[in-house]
């Protein structure tokens, strides 16, 4: 990933003033497809930071592969707890 386009992506991101706003610029940049994905990522750490169901229980109810929600679960692992933190405070909602 070129490090330059991923800051003008996160600046853009952060510099939407609203939901709106920034719901337009992803339609913009962003195909369906990628969107799709993206919410389904979301997803999959959601239900894996609630830590209510079995990986494989998530990759039923998702309609996803167990290579996915192991994916999500690796990259959880190495993030840092302020992180997850945050995460969970926007996720629990």
């Amino acid at each position: 990933m070129h490090q330059t386009g991923w800051r003008v992506f996160t600046q853009l991101c952060l510099a939407a003033k609203d939901e709106k706003m920034l719901s337009s610029l992803l339609d913009l940049l962003l195909t369906p497809e990628e969107k799709e994905s993206i919410a389904m990522r979301c997803l999959i750490v959601a239900e894996l930071l609630k830590q209510e169901k079995t990986q494989r229980d998530i990759a039923k109810d998702l309609h996803v592969s167990i290579a996915k929600i192991t994916r999500g679960s690796n990259e959880l692992k190495r993030m840092p707890g302020k992180l997850i933190e945050f995460v969970k405070k926007i996720i629990g909602r």
